[in-house]
Order: structure tokens, then C-alpha cells, then sequence
């Protein structure tokens, strides 16, 4: 692997992020991005410690000029970019909205990353790879998923996600429909930009549940503390549970592969896995991402977007 190669990283901070970001440093340049700057800089700190070089970029992926500033710092870097990680996320388990009114984990998880990527793939070399970290819980047959309280993604349209408003016979718990459904997006579109993209590289992960992971940190501390100290040293005994540190090393073997392999989802092994029927549909992956674009498109031009005159002018 050359060393001279850059990775970019996003949600660096935490969990599987800072695992990954950890590894990612033996191979090149690391550029992390993530929205605590203090964060940043310990993450920073630790690689150089170990004699790799980091570069911290400031982005808050709910929101979408953040967005835009943080892929032009990082294009205006010149750094030979190799590959991207799209990390981040969050789980709020109760329903939160942007200052825009947008859905929080919807436009975090989905229309950030998606907005994010298409910024980058102008200046992104032939051959790259870019990885989406994604969930099997957008899959309404995944059984664990199904016993833990999801009931799949429940994506009526990207507008709609925006609005927070989900197919209906959805989950009991707040924020699991949401999350769902954001991380079907990010499938959806991995799928689409490899059968779109040719040149580039597309594949997912799902990295399996890790209870250490930061993901879970509006939970509480009492959960918080279950899964850290209890729940994560039993994972890897557990069918589809896994670790920071296992996850981190599949999603890095599959970033870094020297391969043309692209539409692939790994499993939390680095196995080829399926995701639900949904996203196993061209047709269906093709929308999202359509939809996803005109809605970027209709905020970029008007500084924010009115969903609802949005999804009319389609009509």
C-alpha cells in the first residue's frame, strides 16, 4: 500500500470512527473529519504519536453548508486521495430536527454523507475507493433487527425523510424509523453510484452491533455503561455483533482493497451480504438517489428548500 495515499474519514471521533481512523494512519495520510474540533485534535494527536500524519477538518453533517466548506477545504489540501469513509452518524432515540426543520438523523445520516461524496467525486481519481458504514437494520426480514424494535426502513420519499414522516406499521421506538430508513439511503446509494460511476468505487459495510461503539450515546449513562463494560466483551461469541476494533479492521481491508470490486456490502466479517429487497431494486436505489439530488439541488439554489412545494412541483 502506498503511503503516500489519503484517506478521508468522517466521524473520526468515537467508536468504530476512531478505531478505523486509527488503522487507516498506517496506511497514509488520514484527513478526519468531524464536528468537535477538541475531539479532532486528540484523535490527531494520537496518530502522529505513533508517526502517522493527520489533518482535521471541522463538519457538522446535519448541515449541508458545513458540508460543502469542509469538501472544498479538503479538494483546496491537494492531497492524493485514495479513499473515503462515510462515517458518521447519529442515533438520537427521540425525534430532533435541524435549525432548517429538516429530520436530524435523516439529514445527518443520509443527505450529509450523500451531499458530502458528490462534492469530491470531481477531484476523486480513478480507482478510488468510497465506503459507506452501513446497518442491517434497514431490512425489515433481518431477524435481530426485528427482535431489537426496527421494523426495516420505512422510506415513503426523500421529502418525506426530511419531514420525518415514515411508512406507516413502523417500530414503537422513537428515532428507530428514522435511522432505518437513513441508513437504507446510505445503501441505496452505494448501489446506484457503482452501477452510475464506473470509474470509482463503491461498497458498504455493515459493521454488526458493537456495543462500544459511541453510537448509542444518547441512550443514557446507565445503557451506556451496560454496553460498554457488560455487552462488548461478550460480541464477538455473538452471531452479528462484533467490535470497534474488529469492525474497524474489516471497514479498513475493504477501503484499502486493491480491487475493482465495486456494489458490494460486506457483513460484519467482510463477507458478501444482501441487503432488503427494497434496495435490491435498481429502480428503487435509482429514486433515492434522483430524489436525494433534487432536493440538495432546490436548497443549494435557495439556501434551504420547502419540502412540501418541493414534492408537489414532482407531482
Amino acid at each position: 500500500m502506498n503511503s503516500q495515499n489519503t484517506w478521508i474519514i468522517t466521524g473520526p471521533t468515537s467508536g468504530i470512527g476512531r478505531r478505523t481512523a486509527l488503522e487507516l494512519a498506517a496506511h497514509g495520510t488520514v484527513v478526519l473529519v468531524g464536528r468537535d474540533p477538541a475531539k479532532l485534535a486528540v484523535v490527531e494527536q494520537q496518530i502522529e504519536a505513533s508517526g502517522g500524519r493527520a489533518v482535521p477538518v471541522v463538519a457538522d453533517f446535519s448541515d449541508l453548508g458545513s458540508v460543502r466548506r469542509a469538501a472544498a477545504e479538503i479538494m483546496a489540501l491537494g492531497l492524493p486521495i485514495a479513499g473515503v469513509l462515510n462515517n458518521a452518524g447519529v442515533f438520537p432515540l427521540e425525534r430532533r430536527t435541524t435549525p432548517q426543520g429538516w429530520d436530524l438523523t435523516y439529514a445527518t445520516n443520509h443527505l450529509g454523507p450523500f451531499a458530502f461524496t458528490e462534492a469530491l467525486m470531481p477531484q476523486l481519481p480513478d480507482g478510488a475507493n468510497v465506503v459507506f458504514v452501513c446497518s442491517g437494520v434497514e431490512d425489515p426480514e433481518r431477524r435481530p433487527a426485528v427482535v431489537a424494535g426496527f421494523r426495516g426502513a420505512r422510506f415513503l420519499s426523500v421529502e418525506a425523510s426530511v419531514r420525518g414522516e415514515w411508512k406507516p406499521g413502523g417500530s414503537t421506538r422513537p428515532g428507530f424509523d428514522a435511522y432505518a430508513t437513513s441508513k437504507q439511503g446510505n445503501l441505496a446509494t452505494v448501489l446506484a453510484f457503482a452501477r452510475q460511476t464506473p470509474r470509482l468505487r463503491f461498497n458498504a459495510v455493515e459493521p454488526g452491533f458493537s456495543p462500544g461503539s459511541g453510537l448509542g450515546r444518547d441512550a443514557g449513562p446507565v445503557v451506556a455503561f451496560v454496553s460498554k463494560y457488560v455487552l462488548s466483551p461478550l460480541a464477538p461469541m455473538i452471531k452479528y455483533w462484533s467490535t470497534p476494533k474488529r469492525a474497524a479492521r474489516v471497514i479498513t481491508e475493504v477501503l484499502t482493497a486493491d480491487s475493482d470490486v465495486s456494489g458490494v456490502y460486506y457483513d460484519e466479517r467482510g463477507k458478501p451480504m444482501q441487503g432488503s429487497v427494497q434496495v435490491g431494486d435498481p429502480e428503487f436505489c435509482a429514486r433515492v438517489v434522483a430524489e436525494t439530488r433534487a432536493l440538495l439541488a432546490a436548497a443549494d439554489r435557495d439556501g434551504s428548500v420547502d419540502v412540501e412545494g418541493l414534492e408537489q412541483h414532482r407531482e
